[in-house]
Formats: C-alpha cells, structure tokens, sequence
C-alpha cells in the first residue's frame, strides 16, 4: 500500500510539473492566447523581433500616449499611430495587458512564482504592464497613489529578479 501511495503521488508531481511549465506562458497573460471574437487581434501577438521594433517600441512609450476614461490606450502622434506596429501596439496594450490592479496584483504574484527566465513576450507584456503602471501611478493621489505604487514595485522587482537570472552564469549541459 505504501509503495502504491508512493508512486501515484511520484506521478502526481510529474504530471503537475509538466502541466503547469508547459502552460505557465498562458497563465501570466491568459487575454494574449483567448482573443475576443469580435476582435481581429492576432493570437499572442509581439512587438519586439528585431532591434529596429525595440527601438520603435521606445518611440511609443516616449511618445504622449492617451489614457480614455475607459482604458483604452492610443498614441497621440499621428505619424507614429499609422506605423502597422502600433497597430499591435495599441492591441497588446488595449487587449492583452492587465490594466485594473487586481490583475495587476495577480500577474506580480504569478511572476513571483514563474520557474525560470520569462520567455521574450511574457517581458515585453510585463514591462508594458509597469509602464502602464507607473503612468496611473503618476495620475493617482492619496491611497489610489499608495496602491498603484505597490503594484509598480511589485512589477519591478519582478522584471528585475528576471533580469539578474537572465544574467547570471550559464551551465552548459555536455
């Protein structure tokens, strides 16, 4: 009986194991892999593939973007908005990034618990999410102010613990 309870909780913990590294991509931004059916949003959709989009993803976020009373985000600058990437731009930062805090609080917690280094979609979201953070910080007063600004360290700490194990020596497997 024993060595029964023994090998099924062994499988359990494989089977748990697999599960959980396989979709553990879908957790952190589950709105990236469920798009809505009235939308013509790409399945997980991504800026950044070469340096030219890095650079241009910095020109959006240093450019005035706007913030409706309903959240969607846009960029000001008409030249920059007709740009085909800030048509992704503006689905990833309306469609796919948490922007209320309890989401916000979800996806830190998420981080906090996610094995391994972020795959390149999962940062640039997360570092979307802080930037979008840090703005509604700036707006926010008194407690609003006090919460939003957790929600931005907790962000930060999380792409930061990111980037020291990105960092950090590798071990070659020969």
């Amino acid at each position: 009986m024993c060595w029964n309870t023994l090998l099924l909780l062994l499988l359990c913990y494989d089977a748990q194991a697999a599960v959980s590294h396989r979709w553990s991509r879908a957790m952190l931004f589950p709105a990236a892999h469920r798009p809505k059916r009235s939308s013509s949003m790409p399945l997980n959709p991504v800026l950044q593939s070469s340096l030219e989009e890095v650079e241009l993803l910095y020109e959006f976020l240093l450019a005035e973007l706007d913030i409706s009373p309903d959240l969607k985000i846009s960029i000001k600058d008409e030249e920059l908005s007709s740009l085909r990437k800030a048509s992704d731009f503006r689905t990833i930062c309306n469609d796919v990034i948490p922007k209320r805090i309890p989401d916000i609080r979800r996806l830190s917690a998420s981080l906090s618990s996610h094995p391994g280094i972020l795959k390149k979609e999962d940062f640039e979201r997360t570092a979307l999410t802080l930037a979008y953070t840090a703005y509604r910080t700036a707006l926010s007063q008194g407690h609003q102010k006090d919460i939003w600004a957790q929600s931005l360290l907790s962000l930060f700490q999380a792409l930061r613990h990111d980037l020291m194990r990105s960092s950090g020596p590798r071990v070659s497997s020969s």
